[in-house]
C-alpha cells in the first residue's frame, strides 16, 4: 500500500462549502477505484485543503500525480498542490476490527 498527501495552500473554507466541493470532485475518485486508489480523506483547515490518498502501489499514486494534473489543481485552487509519498505497510481498521498488513490476505 502507497499513501499520498497533496496539500494545497488556500483558506480553510465553511464546512457546507468544503463538503459541497468534495461531493461534486467524489465521483472522479470513485473511478480511480479501478486504477488502484483505495480510500481518499479530503482535508480542510488552517494549513489549507487537500487530501490523503491510500493507494494499492506506488505506481498507481504516481500515475495520477502528474505535471497535467498539477496544472489541474493550480487552475482550479489558484496555488501550486504539494504532494509527498510515503510508503505504508500497516493499517489500522478500528471501524473493521482489523489490523491489514501489506501483502497478507
Amino acid at each position: 500500500m502507497f499513501i499520498a498527501i497533496v496539500q494545497i495552500p488556500m483558506t480553510k473554507r465553511p464546512r457546507d462549502a468544503a463538503v459541497d466541493s468534495a461531493r461534486k470532485s467524489a465521483p472522479t475518485y470513485t473511478a480511480l477505484g479501478a486504477k488502484g486508489l483505495l480510500r481518499k480523506y479530503y482535508l480542510n483547515g488552517e494549513a489549507g485543503g487537500g487530501g490523503v490518498y491510500l493507494w494499492d502501489s506506488e505506481a498507481a499514486a504516481r500515475a495520477w500525480y502528474t505535471p497535467d494534473w498539477e496544472q489541474r489543481m493550480q487552475a482550479a485552487f489558484g496555488a501550486r498542490p504539494t504532494v509527498t509519498y510515503y510508503d505504508n505497510h500497516v493499517v489500522v481498521d478500528n471501524e473493521a476490527g482489523k489490523v491489514r498488513v501489506e501483502g497478507e490476505r
